[in-house]
This record gives C-alpha cells, sequence and structure tokens, in this order.
C-alpha cells in the first residue's frame, strides 16, 4: 500500500507553501498530494466558491481518486478543512495531522478561541497577523503584505525563501478563513490525530496550540522549537518527527 499524505494550505497560502518539503518526505517512502483550495485565486480554481462546504468536497475528491486511505494535514486553518475531510470521509482518512493547525472543537471559531485565551492572559497580544492585515472595500476578503508575512508567519526562514514565500500570498477571501467545523464523535472522532506544536509561532501562538489540544483531547502531541511554517523553516526536523510517528501508526 503505498503512504499517501495529502497536505492542505493555510489561508493566502496554496500548494507551493510545501514545495520545500515534498522532496523529504518522497526520501521517505511518502506520496504527497499538495492541494489548491478552491476560490483563492490558483487555477484551474480560481472561479469556484471558497467555502468549508467547498474545500471539504475538494479534497474528499483528491483522496477519492487515489483509491486508497491517506493521512491528511491540515497545516494553520488547513486544519479546519482537514477536520471536515475526516468527518466526511472516516473510512479514508488513516490519520489526521495538524500542522501548527487549527483544531477547534465542533462549533468553535477561531476568533472566539482567541478571544477565550486573551481574556485569559490580558497581557499578552495574541492578535497575530490581524492588525497587518489589508481589506478589500466590502471587507470579503483580505491580503497579508510582505512586512506582515516576514514578521508573522516565516520570521525564522532562510531570507530568500521567507521574501519568495511572502510574494506568493494571494488575496483570500473570508468565507474561506472565517469557518467553523460540524464535527461528531461517531465519525470525526474515531480518526487518530497529531498535534505538531511550533513553541516560536508568532501567528498561532503556542498558547492558542495548547488550548486547542485542551478542547479537542486526544491528539498526539509532537513539538518543534520553531514558527509558524516548519515546512519551510525546519523541514529535515519536521520530516524526521512525524514520519516516524506515522511510520509507527501504519506500518
Amino acid at each position: 500500500m503505498t503512504r499517501h499524505i495529502v497536505l492542505i494550505h493555510g489561508a493566502w497560502q496554496g500548494a507551493w507553501a510545501f514545495d520545500a518539503w515534498l522532496p523529504l518526505l518522497r526520501e521517505r517512502g511518502w506520496q504527497p498530494h499538495a492541494v489548491d483550495l478552491p476560490g483563492n485565486g490558483w487555477p484551474p480554481l480560481g472561479d469556484a466558491p471558497a467555502s468549508l462546504d467547498s474545500y471539504t468536497a475538494h479534497v474528499a475528491g483528491v483522496i477519492d481518486a487515489l483509491g486508497e486511505p491517506a493521512v491528511v494535514l491540515g497545516h494553520s486553518g488547513g486544519g479546519i478543512t482537514a477536520s471536515q475531510v475526516a468527518e466526511a470521509l472516516p473510512e479514508r482518512v488513516a490519520a489526521l495531522v495538524y500542522l501548527a493547525g487549527m483544531m477547534l472543537p465542533s462549533g468553535v471559531g477561531f476568533g472566539e478561541l482567541v478571544r477565550q485565551v486573551q481574556a485569559e492572559q490580558p497581557g499578552r497580544d495574541f492578535s497575530g497577523i490581524g492588525p497587518w492585515l489589508q481589506w478589500s472595500a466590502d471587507r470579503s476578503a483580505s491580503h497579508v503584505p510582505a512586512e506582515g508575512a516576514l514578521r508573522c508567519f516565516v520570521h525564522d526562514c532562510e531570507p530568500a525563501a521567507a521574501a519568495q514565500a511572502a510574494a506568493l500570498l494571494r488575496p483570500q477571501p473570508e468565507s474561506g478563513r472565517a469557518m467553523v467545523n460540524r464535527l461528531s464523535a461517531e465519525r470525526f472522532g474515531r480518526v487518530p490525530r497529531f498535534y505538531v506544536e511550533c513553541l516560536d509561532d508568532q501567528s498561532v501562538y503556542h498558547p492558542l496550540q495548547a488550548r486547542m489540544q485542551q478542547l479537542s483531547p486526544g491528539a498526539h502531541r509532537l513539538t518543534l522549537p520553531c514558527g509558524h511554517v516548519p515546512q519551510l523553516a525546519a523541514p529535515q526536523a519536521l520530516t524526521d518527527l512525524l514520519t516516524a510517528e506515522l511510520e509507527a501508526l501504519l506500518p
């Protein structure tokens, strides 16, 4: 059986967000499938709507085409889609991986989570990329300027690679960012989960990652001392850490 892993990008990104990591996964015997989510400006999906339903249907189609179960990984906001895919296809998702990802309980949005943690730790700033966002006139989409990306997303990446990543970011429809899961214990709850927490994350800060793990218990925790984009900042360390755990679960 082929070791398939489907990679789901976060807001403002595309499948390119995993380019630096793909060769290392292949060297370890994994077949990665990095997807472009619809409605995010990447052809041929640019005219499709951006929503949790469209994201889920698109990734489910990728998995169905494989003909075998796959690990599903969600980076950052991609974790919301990963969870919903597991709810839709629990028999086809071998495991879920949240890479500094949004592992949120059913009915809870990320904004609500941030407000909860902020209220408990009033001396800290958890706004992350929020203050940097540039909005369309009707606030239906946002864009991340390069300076914001360099400070919040890729601050610990090699400078040339960080600049290239910042330049590739696209406007993100809010309909594909402010999403809330609909999950059940019977379906989503039966899929094994791993959470890769990033201790120096300047976007989804570690206290937020820790709270998500408390609210959605049962995920096996893996820890990296890096920022929000480990697949670019520390791809070898991520490969060594994660594939060993997945291969123990899925020999």
